[in-house]
């Protein structure tokens, strides 16, 4: 591996001094310019054993350099789980949908939430409301939006987060190869694949997710199972398929039924209800629990 340029590597270089900075480790530009990726792996966890760095740590520098091995598809939004706006709804409804939402983007579609024409930012819409004379039932969300970038989802994120720095923007459609949008992904999901979860005040739980009191977990079948992994310390595969629904459907292969129930990864998984050809809602519970009522 060749050391990165650009923002990319201000981006890179910026990270590992903070995170050499807080553990006092130093990390030679020898180590980075290891031109073999397993042999880079194998120094930082070399240091790690040593007991002069932290595993959180270690995992945050290796994480930058599997950055190149992870695509766009690993990690955004799909488009049967993102938050969007209806360019035809009134615009009190519209306003209403941005200021509610906890994103500060959101996507707006016509027709189709498949076809994205535009992208609304919390900012504009507040600088649109405070124009004399305007209201909610005033703005219009189409005049105010910004245009979509639309993004390969074969994208390296290594390539998506140089693009994001280059670009200065935070927010990219997702589109597979004959140009079909598959989801959103912004600079903040690429950040969080290096320093874990970004919270703050305006964060939600994970959507689509609920813990019960039996230790089972309910789950929406489009939730990501990246997501649901980070969320739950899980380590369900996510190489194949992108949601806990293709999971099951992929490990059975077929379309279950509701009811039916199938073990794999240690988990018990229920499909609790089934909408046509999709599964729309999960119960996962540890294996070993088999014995409890579905």
């Amino acid at each position: 591996m060749t050391s990165p340029s650009g923002p990319f590597s201000r981006a890179v270089n910026a990270v590992i001094r903070g995170v050499m900075r807080a553990t006092g480790v130093p990390l030679n530009q020898k180590t980075l310019e290891l031109g073999d990726h397993d042999a880079l792996h194998a120094a930082l966890d070399a240091i790690h054993r040593e007991g002069n760095f932290e595993g959180k740590d270690r995992d945050r520098l290796s994480a930058l350099f599997d950055l190149e091995e992870l695509e766009v598809s690993d990690v955004m939004k799909h488009r049967m789980a993102m938050l969007a706006i209806n360019a035809d709804d009134p615009a009190e409804v519209s306003v209403r949908t941005v200021l509610e939402s906890p994103y500060t983007r959101m996507p707006v579609w016509r027709n189709s939430t498949e076809n994205i024409i535009g992208v609304v930012h919390a900012k504009d819409l507040l600088r649109a409301l405070l124009e004399p004379g305007v209201g909610p039932g005033d703005v219009d969300i189409v005049k105010i939006a910004q245009k979509p970038w639309f993004v390969p989802d074969s994208t390296s994120l290594k390539d998506q987060l140089a693009a994001f720095l280059k670009r200065r923007v935070h927010f990219a459609v997702v589109v597979d190869e004959y140009g079909e949008v598959q989801g959103i992904v912004t600079l903040e999901d690429i950040m969080e694949e290096i320093v874990g979860d970004i919270a703050d005040e305006h964060d939600v739980e994970l959507r689509g997710v609920r813990q019960e009191a039996n230790g089972s977990v309910v789950v929406d079948g489009s939730v990501p199972i990246r997501d649901l992994n980070r969320a739950l310390g899980w380590d369900l595969p996510d190489e194949e398929v992108t949601t806990i629904a293709g999971l099951v459907i992929n490990e059975s292969k077929l379309i279950p039924e509701e009811r039916q129930a199938f073990t794999f990864y240690g988990k018990r998984f229920i499909v609790m209800k089934r909408e046509k050809n999709r599964i729309t809602r999960l119960r996962i519970r540890p294996a070993e629990d088999e014995g409890l009522p579905t």
